[in-house]
């Protein structure tokens, strides 16, 4: 089940994060190399969540979990620190809270939600029931946030508003340490983002909640957002099968949010690189989602290239076509939504805080994948103005 190692830290790297609940790079020496590599491969990347074990200094011996990293996995860059080392992080300060994250595992927070009882918002959450029309748009992978805040971003822009107050909504069918992402990071640095709230076994946000629904909530009645974005963190789960895939929640969160009186909003995931076929133009996650997944109505936005755009590298007429033949197949649930995307909206994507990559490529690689979330962004925008 795990791969474990004790390493030896070398040197700390970067760090990221807020104080309290931050990252940090370690380089370390194994006591043994990982399986299928040479005797001298000692040295490993590992990350070190701070609020969890402490911020770990040259010399420390460290226990390190190496399953993914032996197994060469996507999002395995890192041996991950588990135990601190000789010198162990000072007792958390007395003070509220009760809910547990990562619940019945080893290294389980106890962190305060925002709903409890003991919450300075529990009387604001207590019967909350409605968002009230709050533009929400939802997505499958972690990937997919900047885009769409860029896309919101530039619609602001284009109609003379200030820029969005956006909060994200991070749920658990990927990384659970929300420290873990560098792009919530970068965008808090610049700006960009204004609240995160982590959701379900997911931790360590700007606000905890227990659920999407609490998240939502808090979303609109705490962080008083003008849209919000559902999505999970860094590390979807696929297996290659029809069900078995952490994004297949998209659609439960459009039941959601529809349940809550939101405005919700369907990002497709599009691609026009993947080598999979089931991947290629709509993915096959988007279509299950929101084709059989999602019960109420959500707003699908689907790209409308000018002729440029659409004669970017893995772009051209074929996929075009086939991202409308496909969205078309959703169309007895939804309301399609034709959003242009011009040469202006690839630049803002280019030029945003956050280097796009997903799933290995980048805007350059397979920018279908980003406007198709950045056009999301600007419906929700436009939305988000209708609603004021």
């Amino acid at each position: 089940m795990i791969t474990w190692r004790t390493g030896t830290v070398v040197s700390r790297g970067k760090t990221w994060g807020d104080a309290g609940s931050a990252a940090r790079e370690l380089d370390v020496d194994l006591d043994r190399p990982l399986p299928g590599r040479e005797t001298h491969q000692l040295r490993v990347r590992a990350l070190a969540y701070t609020a969890l074990v402490g911020d770990p200094t040259p010399g420390d011996t460290l226990l390190l979990n190496c399953s993914a990293l032996a197994r060469g996995l996507g999002t395995g860059g890192y041996a991950l620190v588990v135990g601190p080392g000789a010198t162990l992080p000072p007792d958390p300060e007395p003070g509220p809270g009760h809910l547990v994250k990562a619940r019945y595992t080893p290294l389980q927070a106890m962190v305060l939600g925002v709903d409890e009882q003991e919450s300075p918002h529990h009387e604001t959450l207590r019967d909350a029931d409605t968002l009230d029309h709050l533009p929400v748009v939802v997505a499958d992978l972690h990937s997919a946030l900047p885009a769409i805040i860029t896309g919101a971003r530039l619609a602001a822009a284009r109609t003379g508003h200030d820029a969005p107050r956006i909060a994200y909504v991070m749920t658990d069918g990927g990384a659970l340490p929300a420290a873990f992402s560098r792009t919530i990071a970068t965008l808090r640095d610049n700006g960009w983002l204004h609240t995160t709230i982590t959701v379900g076994q997911a931790f360590g946000g700007d606000l905890e909640a227990v659920t999407t629904h609490t998240g939502l909530l808090a979303a609109h009645h705490v962080a008083h957002a003008d849209l919000a974005i559902v999505t999970q963190g860094p590390g979807n789960l696929g297996t290659g099968t029809r069900w078995g895939y952490s994004g297949v929640t998209a659609g439960e969160t459009i039941n959601a949010v529809h349940t809550l009186g939101g405005h919700p909003i369907a990002s497709l995931r599009v691609s026009g690189a993947d080598p999979r076929d089931r991947h290629r133009g709509i993915s096959h996650h988007s279509l299950t989602a929101y084709g059989r997944v999602a019960l109420t109505p959500a707003d699908i936005p689907v790209p409308v290239p000018t002729h440029d755009v659409e004669n970017a590298p893995h772009w051209g007429p074929a996929l075009t076509a086939r991202i409308r033949e496909q969205a078309a197949t959703l169309a007895t649930t939804h309301r399609l939504v034709p959003v242009p995307a011009d040469d202006h909206l690839l630049t803002a994507l280019a030029d945003g805080p956050v280097r796009l990559s997903t799933m290995g490529r980048t805007l350059a690689d397979d920018p279908a994948a980003f406007v198709a979330a950045a056009v999301a962004g600007i419906h929700a925008h436009l939305a988000s103005v209708t609603e004021r």
